[in-house]
This record gives C-alpha cells, sequence and structure tokens, in this order.
C-alpha cells in the first residue's frame, strides 16, 4: 500500500504542470462564463385540470378526465398542448398587445418553455427564463390565458376529428375486408388447398427426404472440413520447415538444389569471397588485385542469379542460399510441401461442391411451408379488418356524442409576477462545478500521460515488469566524476557507495567466483559505459587488479572516458599483430588497465563470438583479478549475447526516465532464450530512491550540473 501511494505521488510529480494548467484553464473558463453570461429571470404559473365525467360517451370521458389510457394521460397530454404552436402564437400576439419589448418569436419561445407536471397532483408548472423580469411574466401568464381558450377548442376539434375520420374509414375498412375475403378465396382455388391439414399431409414425406438428404450433406461438409483443416496444418508445418511460401518455390527450391551448374558456381562464389576478404586484409580499396578479385565476385554472383532466376516457374528469384534444398532431407520436405498444396487444393474444391448442394437443399426445404404460409397470412389480414370494422363503427357513435357533450377542464390556479432577483448564473454553484471538473479533468491528465510515458521511473517498477532481481541503484554524477588524471570519484564517499554495493552484490549472487562479467544495456543512451568504468574504479581502489575491456566496436567509449591515447587495442590483439600485455593501458588510477577498441575495422561483428576472443578473455581472466567488459547494446548488437556466454553473467544496466519498458521486456526476453546468466539489473540515473539513500555534495558554482550531467555524457560518448 504505501508503495503505491509513493508511486501515485511519483506519477502526480512528474506530471505536475499540465495538471496545473488543465485546473486554471478550466477555473479561469469558469469566471470568463461568469463574467461573459448576461443574467436571467425566472418564474412560473400553475394551471390545474378539473377531473369532470361530463360525456356518456367513452370518447367524450377520455378527453375531459384525468385517467390513464395506454402508457400516457391527459395530464402528460396537456403539458405538450402548453408548447403547442398554436397555444404560443395566441401568447405571442397578446404579449405584443400589450406593447411589452423584446417579446421572443413562438421558435424560440417553445424551446426555453418549461413544462413540468407536480407529482401525485393534477397541476402543471410552467417556467420560463429571460433577460427582462417584466417580459418573463407576461408571457408566462398569456401563455396560461392561451391554454384555458384553447382547451374547450381543443377537446371540440378533438371529437370533430374523430368523427370525420371515423365517417372516412369506414367505408374503407369494409371494402378492404371485402376484398380479403375474395382473396382467400382465389388463393385456395389457385393452389387446389381445400383445408391446411391436407396441404401438411401432401407435403411431410417430401419434407423427411430433404432433412435426411441434408443430414447426409452436413455429415461430408464435416468431414472434408476436419480433413481439409488437417491439411493445412501439415503444409503451415512445412512451409515453416522449409521456407516456401508457394508450391512454385518449392519446385524451384529443389530445382536449385540439384543443378550441377549451380553447385559448381556456389563453390566458385563462396572461393571469392574467401579471396577478396584475405585481400581487403593485405591490400588497400584501391589495389588492382583486389578491385579484379571483386569484379569476378560479382560477375560470378550475378550469373548465378541469373541461372537461380530460371529455375523457378515464374521466373522468381530465389535470394536467400538457405532457401535451395541442397540435400536430400530438404529436397524430400519441398516435394511433401508440393504434396500437400495439391491435397489441399482437392479438398478444397470438394468441401465448395458440398456447400453447393448443401445450399440448394435448403432452398428447397425453405419453399415447402411457403403455401402454407401465404394462406396464413391471408386468414390474419381478414380477421384484422374484420375486428377494425367492429371497433370503428363503435367509435363512430361514441364520437357523435362527444362533439356535442363538451366541457372545459383547465383553471389557472397560480399567476406569475415578475422576479426580483436573477436566477443564473449561480456563481457558487458554477464555481464548485467547475473545481470539481478541474480536478477530474486534471486527474484524467495526468493518468493519460502516464499511460502514453512507455519509460521507466524507478526499481520497484522494473523489479515487478521483468521478475528480475534489482541489484542496485545507481545516482547521477558530476561531470568531472572520472576524468583523466583526477580522483574525484574515488575521494567522495557520496559516490563510490552505490558502486561498490553493486559490486558486492553481484560478487554474492553469483555461484561462482566472480572473475569476468559483461556490462550492456537495453539500448544505448543507458550510460552502460558510464557504470562499466565506475565499477572497474572501485575495483581497482580495493586492490584488485582490473581490466576494462571495450568491445563497442561501432563506437569506442572508455579510452575517452579514461583520456587515453587512441592506438593499437583489441583488434590488433585479436588478429595478433600486438600482444595482451602491449595492447592494454595503464591509467591514472592504481590497479586499473584498460583494453581500447584498436583500429577502426571494416567488419567488426566478426571479433566478438571468434575463437581468438575467447582465448583473449582466457588470457585476460589468468593476468587480473577482475575482467570488466563493456559491450554494445542489446538491441543494436549481439555482441553482448556472444561475449556473456565466454563469461561469468551478465550486468544489464537501465536508466530512469528513460528506458522504454516493451524494449527491456524484449531484451530480458532474448538473453533468456539465448541461456544467457544475468547477474541482475542495475537502476542508473538519479530518483527518489537514490536521493533518499545517496548525496553527495554539490559545488555552489555548478548548481546544475548534478542534473545535466547524464544528459550532456550520454549524448557525446555512449551512443
Amino acid at each position: 500500500m504505501q508503495e503505491s501511494i509513493s508511486s501515485l505521488k511519483s506519477v502526480f510529480k512528474q506530471h505536475r504542470w499540465p495538471a496545473i494548467v488543465t485546473f486554471i484553464s478550466v477555473i479561469c473558463g469558469s469566471l470568463v462564463y461568469l463574467v461573459v453570461t448576461p443574467p436571467k429571470y425566472e418564474t412560473s404559473v400553475r394551471v390545474m385540470l378539473n377531473d369532470k365525467q361530463l360525456s356518456v360517451s367513452d370518447i367524450g370521458r377520455d378527453l375531459t378526465q384525468l385517467s390513464e389510457i395506454g402508457q400516457s394521460n391527459p395530464i402528460a397530454t396537456q403539458a405538450e398542448l402548453a408548447r403547442s404552436e398554436r397555444v404560443l402564437v395566441q401568447a405571442v400576439t397578446q404579449v405584443s398587445l400589450k406593447g411589452v419589448n423584446d417579446v421572443p418569436k413562438a421558435e424560440t419561445l417553445k424551446e426555453d418553455l418549461q413544462v413540468t407536471t407536480i407529482p401525485a397532483t393534477n397541476i402543471l408548472r410552467i417556467s420560463y427564463k429571460s433577460q427582462n423580469p417584466v417580459l418573463t411574466s407576461s408571457v408566462l401568464n398569456a401563455v396560461a390565458g392561451a391554454m384555458v381558450k384553447e382547451n374547450a377548442e381543443v377537446i371540440r376539434s378533438q371529437a370533430r376529428s374523430a368523427r370525420e375520420f371515423l365517417e372516412t374509414e369506414l367505408p374503407k375498412k369494409r371494402s378492404q375486408l371485402a376484398s380479403a375475403e375474395a382473396a382467400i378465396a382465389q388463393y385456395k382455388q389457385s393452389q387446389g388447398i381445400v383445408s391446411i391439414s391436407d396441404s401438411e399431409g401432401n407435403d411431410s414425406a417430401q419434407t423427411q427426404n430433404l432433412v435426411t438428404s441434408l443430414a447426409d450433406l452436413d455429415r461430408q461438409e464435416l468431414a472434408l472440413y476436419t480433413q481439409l483443416q488437417d491439411a493445412m496444418v501439415r503444409n503451415n508445418s512445412l512451409r515453416q520447415t522449409t521456407d516456401a511460401d508457394t508450391r512454385e518455390n518449392a519446385y524451384a527450391m529443389v530445382r536449385a538444389g540439384q543443378d550441377e551448374e549451380l553447385k559448381q558456381l556456389r563453390a566458385k562464389l563462396a572461393d571469392l569471397e574467401s579471396q577478396v576478404a584475405i585481400a581487403r586484409k593485405r591490400f588497400t580499396d584501391n589495389n588492382p588485385t583486389l578491385i579484379k578479385l571483386i569484379e569476378q565476385r560479382d560477375a560470378t554472383r550475378t550469373l548465378y542469379t541469373q541461372n537461380l532466376s530460371k529455375l523457378s516457374p515464374q521466373n522468381n528469384s530465389i535470394n536467400s542460399s538457405a532457401d535451395i534444398a541442397s540435400d536430400p532431407v530438404s529436397q524430400e520436405l519441398a516435394t511433401k510441401v508440393i504434396l500437400s498444396e495439391i491435397e489441399k487444393a482437392g479438398l478444397e474444391a470438394k468441401l465448395a461442391q458440398v456447400r453447393d448442394a448443401k445450399a440448394q437443399l435448403q432452398a428447397r426445404v425453405n419453399q415447402l411451408p411457403a403455401k402454407e404460409q401465404a394462406l396464413n397470412a391471408l386468414s390474419r389480414q381478414r380477421l384484422d379488418i374484420a375486428a377494425s370494422v367492429d371497433l370503428l363503427q363503435k367509435k363512430l357513435e361514441e364520437a357523435r356524442i362527444a362533439e356535442v357533450q363538451l366541457a372545459s377542464n383547465i383553471s389557472i390556479i397560480d399567476t406569475a409576477s415578475p422576479p426580483v432577483n436573477p436566477n443564473w448564473p449561480n456563481k457558487p454553484v458554477v464555481l464548485i462545478v467547475a473545481t470539481l471538473a478541474g480536478m477530474f479533468l486534471s486527474v484524467g491528465v495526468v493518468v493519460l500521460l502516464d499511460f502514453l510515458d512507455g519509460t521507466l521511473r524507478n526499481a520497484t517498477e522494473v523489479g515487478k515488469l521483468v521478475k528480475l532481481p534489482i541489484i542496485g541503484v545507481l545516482p547521477v554524477l558530476p561531470d568531472s566524476s572520472l576524468n583523466g588524471e583526477n580522483s574525484e570519484f574515488l575521494n567522495n564517499s557520496g559516490l563510490v557507495e552505490p558502486y561498490r554495493k553493486l559490486l558486492w552484490t553481484i560478487q554474492f549472487r553469483s555461484d561462482k567466483h566472480l572473475q569476468v562479467f559483461v556490462v550492456s544495456s537495453p539500448q544505448p543512451g543507458e550510460g552502460k559505459s558510464i557504470v562499466a568504468s565506475h565499477l572497474a574504479a572501485v575495483a581497482a581502489m580495493s586492490s584488485r587488479r582490473t581490466l576494462l575491456i571495450d568491445t563497442n566496436l561501432h563506437c569506442p567509449t572508455q579510452q575517452k572516458l579514461f583520456n587515453l591515447v587512441v592506438r593499437s587495442g583489441l583488434t590488433d590483439a585479436i588478429d595478433g599483430r600486438v600482444t595482451l600485455a602491449k595492447a592494454v593501458q595503464q591509467t591514472s588510477i592504481k590497479n586499473l588497465w584498460v583494453l581500447g577498441c584498436g583500429e577502426p575495422h571494416a567488419n567488426p561483428s566478426r571479433f566478438s563470438d571468434s575463437a581468438r576472443m575467447q582465448t583473449l578473455l582466457a588470457e585476460a581472466a589468468a593476468q587480473y583479478d577482475l575482467v570488466i567488459i563493456d559491450t554494445p547494446s542489446v538491441t543494436s548488437s549481439v555482441d553482448a549475447i556472444a561475449l556473456s556466454h565466454n563469461s561469468d553473467g551478465l550486468l544489464l544496466v537501465t536508466r530512469s526516465n528513460f528506458t522504454q519498458k516493451d524494449t527491456l521486456v524484449q531484451v530480458v526476453s532474448d538473453l533468456t532464450n539465448n541461456q544467457v546468466p544475468i547477474l541482475g539489473i542495475t537502476v542508473n540515473g538519479i530518483n527518489s530512491q537514490t536521493e533518499k539513500h545517496y548525496r553527495y555534495p554539490v559545488k555552489d558554482d555548478q548548481p546544475l550540473e548534478h542534473q545535466n550531467y547524464e544528459r550532456r555524457v550520454l549524448e557525446n560518448v555512449d551512443q
């Protein structure tokens, strides 16, 4: 629980400025709203519906009573009547005749008028809001008067409309009833149907036969589908094994592996590649011998590619030699791919035929009950029309009675008076809502930014993410902590202690005596070279003969960190041009030597997993108490993986607020899959955890060097 609260505080602290800006923006917006929004006055009027039974007919009672009809009731109808066009036009006309200014139009009044029903009563409350208090009361009183005036006419018009409608619709319904009866008779005569039971008896045998056939086709479809799935699984497995994605490629692979001319060209091309590599070591790029060998190699490669493309049925080139089935096993697998493709195509064709036959039978089955369905539809239509005729005849008589017996059931019980104080905007409510909205939006911004931030924040998060031990938390160092001849780093216990603890933790976690280990990181820029150099300095401080090897041949670092002259180093020792003793360089720190990368090489990747590198590491382990290997990052090169297998383990360096979570997870997975012994993970870069445990003095004239060191050094050195 305490860790969760601490993590939450860290998240809010990291994204506090966007949250503060969001909160202030919402508050400022609410203040602007309060300033620019004009005040509005609101009042209301109440009208009541009287419960009267003045009609002897059902329609008349429905028009004058408050009894419910289905899901609605008369009081709800009157509420809609208050907002009707006729009532609002009369109200606007009446207010305009009184000389009131700024009278709204009926459309605008309809949008602003609020009509609500007081629960458990027959009373309606009509409310209106405007900037003019006199206009507000005048409009409401006019609306209430128009409702009372229109109520009688509404009831009269409803009864009259009902009678006219019924007198028009009743003859139409009688005509429709006669047409429905004639249609039933004609359909029975055309289809030869005497009764529904005869039709069902005639179709039962045919239906049973079609259903049986459908069941057989279902079983065939299931069997073919199962066979097709098995064939697809085998086909996919063979494709993955042979790297042949089509039948044509598999055919080309077999042909390419058996062709004698291609075999000779491959052997010749390999020999020329070897001669070019040897010549590059002996001669410069402009040497005629090297140029001639390169031209011969390119010509042979072009001829090989042309002959290879001729073997493909569609002249598709085969670029990789791994795609050529040159051995009997590969040829047999490629042949199986061809046969599997043929089998799959056959099963797909059979399955399509079975499905087509099944669809045809299903269509025939669906047509059997059509006659019965049509007859039932005609019969239901006749019954509905007959019921409508009876109902219309009854309602016509009721409408005639209701048109004669009319009554009004609306009365005004409370008139509107001009309001004194404005109703909106309510400043306390607006500010409270704005404060709550600003808080929620600020939290949302923080959560969103934290979700979009894919970098690691602290050591606890690293441990939960990859399930590996965190063996060290390292602070940010000042610029001059380790630079050439000065020994500020070694003389400052606040800087040394985190690295001493890390070195001792690595030694205690190792199952055997730790003598050679690799320092790497998931991606460039995380400070692995800085960590390696400082660990080497701490080890040398404890009177251990320490050798720091820089294997980052793409971007050498350690000689720059120790201000050493760039001369012969790792590549020269591996090639045998110098011995290990002559290649290493003594630093200004006692017991610490550095083996730089040496002269740049055209193909640096061939050194890491060479046999000579293994021999060199064994020789270094015999001459020194501790050997630390600085390698490129895991994502940029496989050197770290290759060298880890020749060492006692790998130390993975991450950086707070820099290392990507998905990159770290992928790197740990790759190292585990390659059986690399991971000694643990260290988190580099200052955070709340390192500030709490390790503090060191800052010079008054350099207050920002602790914050800017990591960025400057990593950008210039550890790429």
